[in-house]
């Protein structure tokens, strides 16, 4: 299993999915609070680099996973529906 460098803090636990090794499973919200109090970034530079940097490594079947909670995505889908119209 590959770790994503510098954010053992983050992990909460492992991801499995059919037909695939399990990967690593980070808290996407930890990992961007250690950006922005371990490399002082702010909270937007902090989300542009996880998304570029970290999101965008695609490594394999062994990059890892990062997971949002349930509310994210529900406050997600009503954003971009209410900004469709």
């Amino acid at each position: 299993m590959l770790k994503a460098d510098g954010f053992d803090e983050a992990i909460i636990g492992l991801c499995r999915i059919a037909g695939s090794k399990d990967v690593i499973a980070y808290d996407y919200w930890k990992c961007l609070d250690i950006l922005m109090s371990r490399d002082k970034m702010t909270s937007d530079d902090a989300v542009e680099f996880m998304e570029y940097n970290v999101l965008g490594a695609y490594v394999g079947e062994d990059t890892p996973a990062f997971i949002y909670e349930k509310e994210d995505i529900l406050y997600d889908d009503e954003n971009s529906s209410s900004n469709d119209n």
